[in-house]
């Protein structure tokens, strides 16, 4: 059976595009050291940019991080296994490896007819909320579709994408094309339902999380404006999650829809959802009650993965560095950095950031750092065009977290392609900003009607980023 689902997916785009060029405090306008301290100065501009530790590292916390670096990269296998420190993959997953999704640290890729995907993940739901408030899991095919399994053991189902062109027009006449992404699901354990609920995410860039983690919770919320009381359509909410840490709900501010609290929460949630890996956070395999095989399926052991190694590779994506910006004297550049704000992009693409002390953070270098992410870690309503109609905790359909900005000019060298957006419909920074919608239309109307040399000057201020 193929149930058919059109896509008007979710983005937790707004930020990722029509957003990287305000200024970047205190008189730098066009900051170059995006992590702070921690920015990987050297312009490495190759396949590896994403790839090296902050800089302010200690030798001790380098070890860790090469650790974590191996556990996030080889492949995890079959159990039982001689190699029991990686065993335990399955029963169902969608990717073997952390890199598999996130390759050299950087985004996915969409997937394709007669393709798999290789990072693009069906997040599955009905109506109603689960026990955590969260969202209410599909009672056969759980909160996630996974389309590979070990032997023995049936795949959920096979998610195919087509595109359909969408035409339009910049304001000086010039054509230009979007895609719009359909979803079609061949399910093995029969109908999905006509009230399932779908969300397409790609797994996006790694670099920086730890930085974003070390903002204060009070300078989050304190940027928050639900009833939009400035007056400028921009009405930044803040998303309640539950977290399996504290075993308790708490300020959202990782995943496209800001639905995990930590990055050692989502790391733990991607083990177990991607490649059916087993923690102390997320200690039950995916398997639904209908699904025999995989609930005979042998296992590595309870939990899969101990905290020891779970917190290498929480350490590794803490501390992956920025890459450093460029072209800060471009005149075009300059000039783009101008637009960004003068567009709006801003309000919801917060450039500057400040991180907080040791105490609130844990790991020194992360610690009092001002940073230009350019993003608020708000929910925005991005508009029809980018709506999933999937509730995630407070998120509703139609909102999605501001994406970070940093790293987004070199993506196409980390990745060999650019895929943009939630779920990759985008193919350049063009047609992810000509996405945006809701909160964040008017700035895209100001980009679509601007001049050509405008538009430049701002596609060339976020690829400087």
């Amino acid at each position: 059976m193929r149930p058919h689902f059109a896509c008007r997916a979710a983005l937790g785009a707004v930020a990722l595009v029509a957003a990287a060029a305000c200024g970047g405090g205190g008189g730098d306008a066009v900051p170059e050291l995006l992590g702070g301290d921690t920015t990987r100065d050297v312009a490495d501009t190759g396949s590896r940019a994403f790839g090296f530790p902050a800089p302010t590292l200690t030798n001790d916390e380098r070890r860790v991080f090469e650790i974590g670096d191996s556990f996030f990269t080889q492949n995890w296998v079959t159990a039982p296994a001689s190699t029991d420190a990686r065993d335990g993959l399955g029963p169902m997953f969608n990717a073997q490896a952390c890199a598999s999704c996130h390759l050299r640290d950087g985004r996915g890729t969409p997937a394709s007819t007669g393709e798999g995907e290789l990072g693009l993940l069906l997040r599955l739901s009905l109506p109603g909320e689960a026990d955590n408030g969260g969202p209410n899991p599909h009672p056969i095919y759980g909160d996630q579709l996974q389309d590979r399994a070990i032997l023995g053991v049936p795949v959920e189902g096979e998610l195919v994408v087509t595109y359909d062109d969408v035409v339009g027009q910049y304001g000086d006449g010039t054509e230009y094309v979007l895609r719009a992404p359909t979803y079609e699901v061949e399910g093995n354990f029969g109908p999905l339902g006509d009230d399932i609920m779908i969300s397409p995410r790609l797994a996006p860039q790694v670099i920086g999380m730890g930085l974003l983690e070390a903002i204060p919770e009070a300078s989050i919320r304190a940027a928050a404006d639900p009833d939009d009381a400035t007056g400028n359509g921009i009405s930044g909410r803040v998303n309640e999650v539950w977290n399996p840490e504290t075993g308790s709900t708490d300020l959202g501010r990782f995943g496209w829809k800001a639905n995990a609290a930590t990055v050692r929460a989502q790391s733990a949630d991607a083990f177990r959802g991607d490649m059916g890996i087993t923690s102390s956070l997320a200690p039950e395999e995916s398997c639904t009650s209908a699904q025999e095989e995989c609930l005979a399926a042998p296992n590595g052991g309870e939990p899969e993965v101990h905290d020891s190694r779970l917190g290498s590779v929480t350490f590794y994506t803490r501390t992956l560095a920025v890459p450093a910006a460029r072209g800060a004297d471009d005149p075009d550049v300059q000039r783009g950095a101008e637009l960004f704000e003068e567009y709006g992009c801003s309000s919801c693409h917060t450039p500057t950031q400040q991180t907080g002390p040791l105490e609130e953070v844990g790991i020194a270098a992360l610690s009092d750092q001002t940073i230009h992410p350019y993003t608020d870690l708000l929910l925005h309503d991005m508009g029809e065009g980018l709506a999933d109609g999937r509730p995630d905790f407070l998120a509703s359909g139609s909102e999605w977290r501001t994406a970070p900005l940093w790293g987004l000019g070199l993506l196409e060298a980390v990745n060999g392609e650019l895929f943009l957006l939630h779920d990759g419909r985008a193919r350049t920074i063009d047609e992810a900003i000509l996405w945006h919608g809701g909160e964040a239309a008017a700035a895209m109307e100001q980009f679509r009607t601007a001049d050509a040399d405008d538009r430049d000057a701002l596609v060339k201020f976020l690829e400087s980023r």
